[in-house]
């Protein structure tokens, strides 16, 4: 069943497939969807990008309500269960380019936000403490249910956030630094110094965005777009990155562009397609 009508609005639990037609005026794309990982090759030019770009917009305009106006034309979905209207999903751009629009500087009013990625990371910081809150709630109220089972599982509400704790202190271990862990926002400790995400390499910046974008979707189900997210990471990093955020939300569903044979030597070259195995002229 594929989206084009208005409906009630119901959230799937992953994309099972994407079809554009016409893209460039010339070519048909459709696209079969795993449920865990998805990951787009193919030559410079062929449509990667553009491709992963259509369906974000398109999607966009669906969780929106833009049921008509705004949706990509051409562009269609199947979702699973296949009576879903629309999909939570979120998209990291890997590029660290300089912010150059003086309207939106005037209105962060933060003078450390100089980048795409600090952009990403102080909306990200926003995000982060609504997480915090939300699972604050949930365990004060296992706790106070007077329900011992409940008590137990008060602990479990917890566990992503220092997971993914320890993980950003493991991956930037070599340098010394460690995230405050009883600050409210995203800091950090480095040989005595207090640093903001701000302050970090855009390797480091690229991975806390991508790690905390995971977490703060709370376990729940989601798409996440990447767009060549190799980008600035060490090869090691990029060896790790879809075992780390798999196992920081084993319920993301996750679709990547990559020119990186690292990104997918870690189990997953089933998970590869090539552009022009879903074309058609």
């Amino acid at each position: 069943m594929y989206y084009t009508t208005e409906a009630m609005k119901k959230q799937a639990d992953y994309i099972k497939r994407i079809e554009i037609k016409g893209l460039w005026g010339r070519k048909n794309i459709s696209w079969d969807l795993r449920a865990d990982v998805n990951i787009l090759s193919g030559v410079n030019g062929i449509g990667k990008s553009t491709i992963l770009n259509k369906s974000v917009i398109s999607l966009d305009a669906l969780e929106g309500g833009a049921l008509t106006n705004g949706v990509q034309p051409g562009v269609s979905f199947m979702f699973s269960p296949e009576d879903a209207t629309y999909i939570h999903f979120d998209v990291i751009r890997s590029f660290d380019r300089p912010l150059i629009s003086s309207g939106l500087l005037e209105k962060i009013g933060n003078q450390n936000v100089k980048t795409e990625l600090d952009w990403q990371l102080y909306q990200l910081q926003r995000r982060y403490l609504d997480y915090q809150v939300n699972i604050g709630n949930r365990i004060i109220e296992l706790l106070t249910s007077g329900v011992i089972e409940n008590q137990a599982r008060a602990t479990d509400v917890s566990r992503p956030k220092t997971r993914f704790q320890d993980m950003i202190d493991d991956l930037f271990s070599d340098t010394g630094k460690k995230i405050i862990r009883k600050s409210n926002e995203i800091q950090f400790e480095q040989d005595g110094d207090i640093l903001t995400p701000y302050q970090l390499s855009s390797g480091e910046k690229q991975m806390l965005v991508i790690l905390l974008t995971v977490l703060v979707q709370d376990n729940q189900p989601f798409a996440l777009f990447m767009d060549e997210p190799e980008i600035s990471l060490h090869v090691e990093w990029q060896q790790r990155l879809i075992s780390l955020i798999r196992s920081l939300n084993p319920n993301v569903q996750i679709i990547l562009t990559t020119h990186s044979p690292a990104v997918i030597m870690n189990g997953w070259v089933d998970a590869v397609t090539e552009v022009s195995d879903i074309t058609t002229r």
